[in-house]
């Protein structure tokens, strides 16, 4: 039999490129998502790529009776990963009792739940944003973290904090929790990538949007920063990489591999770039010229975040194989082949239309 994996978020952008991921690498997945920042054609689309559905029940995992129900009915499962979560910084500053009630209340009945279920093993999606202002770079897993600028940031610190009590209070319990930098980039296939709804809060979606006429300009958040060119650093990672560490994961965990009931590990390239080094790449690989306006800093954004990355390197055997112009280029390629789809199926509604 194979083994199970619950998928919390596995529709979302990282989520479903780790279901392929796990798909591929021969475990069975139950993905549970209340697709309020993701759709259910993303099954379909993990299905066209693998030839494999997984198991998709839309839930709120907020509900603490409906979460409790899923994971009875999934008891056989041997771990979870969990990306369930609203992930914008912007929007968590304005509206912090969402983030908190939304990030917080979905772990703590998840993790209640799957105990209470005799299920061992958690994978964690966290962030680097639990650094806050680094005193140091590169980042290592020992960098204090700080309290984060946004609320967003926050909560991934608080749940950190909450899985180190647990696991210190549970002696069977196992976490790994990995801390994302940048992830950028699509599947290779052009079939899934990053579709955010509303107007993207991240760097690569909104380039993209922009490059497709979708979005009239691309908005530049402060050009006054501390670094080469006054634009923000980041430690940008493909999201195939990024996926690949959460199988890793999954295998540490169920062949007993940790050295300890909660580990951590940064994952990103180890490698800095600012956010004109972005457009002036995507330029370059794409051949289209973007419109891009400067304006004010984003609240909550650091100047400088990159990763070390020697810890996973160790541990898990991993590390980063894709380049900067690979995860442009399969974003561009995503995104127009999505909008290709739309336009299509625009075009057959019209007809519909036309025809009644």
């Amino acid at each position: 039999m194979k083994d199970k994996i619950i998928v919390t978020g596995g529709c979302g952008y990282i989520g479903s490129h780790t279901v392929i991921e796990l798909l591929e690498s021969d475990f069975e997945v139950v993905i549970l998502d209340d697709l309020s920042n993701s759709s259910e054609a993303t099954i379909s689309r993990i299905k066209k790529i693998t030839g494999i559905s997984p198991i998709f029940i839309e839930i709120d995992l907020k509900d603490a009776r409906a979460t409790h129900k899923v994971f009875s009915d999934h008891k056989d499962a041997k771990g979870v990963i969990h990306f369930a979560a609203y992930k914008a910084v912007g929007e968590s500053v304005q509206e912090p009792i969402k983030y908190y009630k939304n990030n917080l209340f979905s772990l703590l009945n998840t993790l209640e739940a799957q105990v209470y279920n005799g299920i061992e093993n958690f994978i964690f999606s966290s962030s680097a944003t639990v650094y806050g202002m680094p005193n140091t770079l590169p980042i290592t897993e020992n960098n204090k973290t700080q309290r984060p600028f946004s609320t967003y940031g926050n909560t991934k610190k608080i749940a950190e904090e909450i899985l180190e009590d647990y696991t210190r209070s549970n002696k069977v319990f196992s976490v790994i929790s990995l801390r994302y930098f940048n992830p950028i980039g699509a599947h290779s296939s052009g079939e899934i990538g990053e579709l955010p709804n509303g107007i993207p809060n991240n760097l690569m979606p909104y380039i993209t949007q922009t490059a497709a006429g979708i979005r009239e300009k691309l908005m530049v958040y402060g050009n006054d920063y501390p670094t080469k060119d006054g634009t923000p650093i980041r430690d940008y990672i493909h999201v195939v990489d990024l996926a690949k560490a959460h199988v890793l994961a999954v295998k540490r965990l169920l062949n007993k591999e940790q050295e300890m009931a909660l580990e951590i590990f940064n994952l990103g390239t180890g490698v800095g770039y600012s956010v004109m080094d972005v457009i002036k790449t995507f330029e370059t690989v794409t051949g289209v010229k973007l419109n891009y306006e400067v304006t004010s800093r984003r609240d909550g954004d650091v100047p400088e975040l990159y990763a070390s990355i020697n810890l996973a390197k160790e541990k898990l055997g991993w590390s980063a194989k894709k380049a900067l112009d690979d995860m442009i280029n399969s974003s561009w390629i995503w995104e127009q082949n999505f909008q290709n789809e739309t336009n299509v199926i625009s075009k057959s509604l019209s007809g519909s239309d036309s025809l009644k």
